[in-house]
């Protein structure tokens, strides 16, 4: 169950006629809304698609654009159609911009941001990563380290879905690829093959 808390601005007035414009600038600088213990679930068609938790939001809203704060970490849970959990994300803090004109639905990622698939067992880590909504893309220009069961790589900047799918890694190096043999292949010595023993 959310907790919410709304903040209430009071003002006490005093025996000037109106207040200064420093003293209405200072309220756009307060959350309008603060949220603890959040706990978010998103769900599309009855199936949970997204789930995220945080210890603290803050809500901020002014003329150009809306947004929440996550000073205190971000959890984001991604779920496949089937309702498995694919993806999961987690951060020292992030931020949700959605601008109220023309723009993008932006969230960012800060702080040792770890980003784990599930199901391809593939887990990167950096400093800042961006999400689109709008382009449903995952972004960062930052230093980047990938772990996967076929190796490790690490380079400046990443492109990817927004399931962590198809992570492209750019600017790479000093990585290395495990190469495992199948236990399962047949290795036949042509040398000393007897083959098999014919009826007369």
């Amino acid at each position: 169950m959310l907790a919410i808390t709304v903040v209430v601005a009071s003002i006490v007035l005093s025996c000037k006629a109106g207040l200064d414009e420093t003293d209405l600038s200072k309220t756009s600088e307060s959350p309008v809304q603060i949220v603890n213990d959040m706990f978010v679930v998103q769900s599309d068609n009855g199936r949970v698609s997204m789930r995220i938790e945080a210890r603290l939001m803050e809500h901020y809203d002014n003329d150009s654009l809306s947004y929440d704060l996550f000073p205190k970490g971000i959890s984001v849970y991604g779920y496949t159609p089937d309702g498995l959990l694919e993806s999961v994300i987690i951060s020292n803090s992030a931020k949700h911009t959605v601008p109220k004109k023309k723009g993008n639905e932006i969230w960012s990622a800060f702080g040792n941001v770890v980003i784990h698939n599930v199901i391809k067992r593939e887990t990167m880590e950096t400093d800042t990563i961006y999400w689109d909504q709008t382009t449903k893309e995952i972004y960062t220009d930052c230093y980047v380290k990938m772990y996967s069961p076929d190796g490790f790589m690490q380079g400046y900047g990443m492109r990817s879905d927004d399931h962590a799918n198809n992570s492209i890694l750019h600017n790479a190096f000093n990585g290395y690829v495990r190469t495992v043999q199948d236990t399962t292949v047949v290795v036949i010595d042509s040398v000393n093959f007897i083959g098999p023993f014919y009826k007369k």
